[in-house]
């Protein structure tokens, strides 16, 4: 089969590039947590310093084997060499635009900024408990929400205490404020 048919493209139009254009609103800073940036950062190296060494010496021994048109080890190789530098670019970017917060400057606040930990409760007395959190360290089902999601744009510089109201999907709606936390200083 003609290469023309099978290329894949490797250039900065992949999904993950489109989440990054997104993601982080126009005219903002890529905001994140020094335990997120280290986490990403980490796995960079990780793609960088093991995986990637790794295949490359996969896909030398495979390509040593002779014909490469049939050689499944040869082309799974390139494809997952493809997939590690696609990562490690994106990496790459989201650690040049990272601007690191530390939430513990706010310890003892009652005020919600970037990093909170704020338990609230809606109009149907239902508590929940979320941490505002980097774009890169989003984990909903663990209650780590971006500082971009609607709730916490609505939360943001409101005091323990307040009601404030929402715009959630399925209408207006008032949130209680009960809590406000921020890990303790190193």
């Amino acid at each position: 089969m003609n290469k023309a048919f099978v290329k894949e493209s490797d250039g900065d139009d992949d999904e993950e590039a489109v989440a990054l254009a997104l993601a982080i609103p126009p005219g903002s800073k890529n905001y994140i947590r020094p335990e997120g940036y280290q986490r990403i950062k980490d796995e960079l190296l990780q793609l960088i310093d093991v995986d990637r060494p790794e295949v490359v010496r996969i896909v030398h021994w495979a390509a040593s084997n002779g014909d490469r048109s049939e050689n499944g080890d040869y082309i799974y190789g390139k494809k997952r060499l493809r997939e590690i530098d696609r990562r490690i670019r994106f990496l790459t970017k989201r650690l040049d635009s990272a601007a690191i917060v530390d939430p513990s400057v706010h310890h003892g606040s009652d005020q919600i900024f970037f990093g909170a930990t704020v338990t609230y409760s809606d109009q149907h007395g239902q508590e929940r408990t979320i941490t505002i959190v980097g774009i890169d360290e989003l984990d909903p089902l663990n209650g780590k929400i971006s500082w971009v999601a609607p709730v916490a744009r609505a939360l943001t510089k409101a005091r323990e205490g307040d009601v404030i109201t929402f715009q959630a999907p399925h209408g207006v709606d008032e949130l209680e404020i009960l809590s406000v936390s921020y890990p303790a200083p190193h």
